[in-house]
């Protein structure tokens, strides 16, 4: 199929591209990578008025890590963060390897698979476990909105429609943390049935010092589940009380039933992943443990 017509903007700045949302609204849509707004368009299933290209905005373009914070820049590929955790980020390295396939993360950007907000997409659960934040620039001027507040539901956020994504914001695990992730998909590739990121490090004497999980492919949102933090945080992480927060963390869910499985599998299975990604995450934090753990 084929696109329904629609006038095509390419700004070259911040500003006038903020000038373009504030003056089309609701009619324009923003296109930087296009692998979930060009299938859209190609299906009909989105029929915007305006298209706004934001590639030629190159200062949109950017990776910086300064103070334990990661800015990823509306622009930045897929890939490129991908490189750049391979040496300096397991966490983020063995999450984006689990995005799709290479060829779309080599055009992807990152920004907008978290503005896109499919709830069963790895990188809107990776923003909230380390609980980032999205900026986000419009006519009234900036605002940082916390992950926990801009996923919405299903493709819905806190954004408006006069707003662009210009940043997003990952808070980066502390050396000696130890981190988890495991997802289940019907290939490799697919959107995920269900998955986990956790992430763990320790005090001095061994007991937890903090605990996030989050969950996807569960709900409407990713979730943020506060199970681990009140089971293991001040304790030892005996695989007692890993199971235990892991029970928690999946009897909180309230997923719904599709074609592809039902609410008990994916409660079921959350269940799974959480005590897995978890345990590994407990299992190789520590201090000088700064290499991480996997969760597969």
């Amino acid at each position: 199929m084929k696109p329904a017509p629609f006038d095509y903007v390419a700004p070259a700045t911040v500003a006038e591209t903020v000038e373009a949302l504030a003056r089309h609204g609701d009619a324009a849509k923003i296109l930087a990578g296009g692998q979930s707004l060009v299938p859209m368009l190609n299906l009909r299933l989105a029929r915007p008025s305006v298209v706004v290209d934001i590639n030629g905005v190159r200062e949109l373009d950017s990776l910086q890590e300064a103070g334990g914070m990661l800015a990823v820049g509306a622009l930045l590929r897929q890939r490129a963060l991908e490189r750049w955790a391979a040496r300096r980020a397991p966490l983020f390295a063995e999450v984006m390897r689990w995005v799709s396939h290479a060829a779309i993360r080599n055009r992807g950007t990152v920004a907008g698979s978290i503005a896109h907000a499919d709830p069963a997409a790895e990188l809107p659960a990776l923003l909230v476990c380390c609980e980032g934040s999205v900026v986000a620039r419009g006519p009234a001027g900036e605002r940082v909105i916390p992950a926990g507040d801009f996923f919405r539901g299903p493709l819905t956020t806190a954004l408006g429609a006069d707003e662009l994504v210009t940043e997003v914001r990952f808070i980066l695990p502390p050396p000696g943390a130890g981190y988890g992730f495991a997802e289940v998909a019907r290939r490799h590739g697919d959107f995920a049935l269900v998955g986990a990121v956790a992430v763990c490090w320790r005090r001095d004497d061994g007991a937890i010092a903090a605990a996030r999980l989050a969950l996807f492919g569960v709900g409407d949102t990713p979730v943020r589940s506060a199970a681990p933090a009140a089971a293991l945080v001040g304790h030892q992480p005996t695989p007692a009380r890993i199971r235990e927060a892991a029970r928690a963390a999946a009897t909180a869910l309230s997923p719904d039933s599709d074609l592809h499985a039902t609410a008990e599998y994916r409660r079921r299975v959350a269940a799974v992943l959480a005590e897995r990604t978890l345990f590994a995450a407990t299992e190789h934090s520590g201090r000088g443990a700064t290499d991480g753990g996997r969760g597969r």
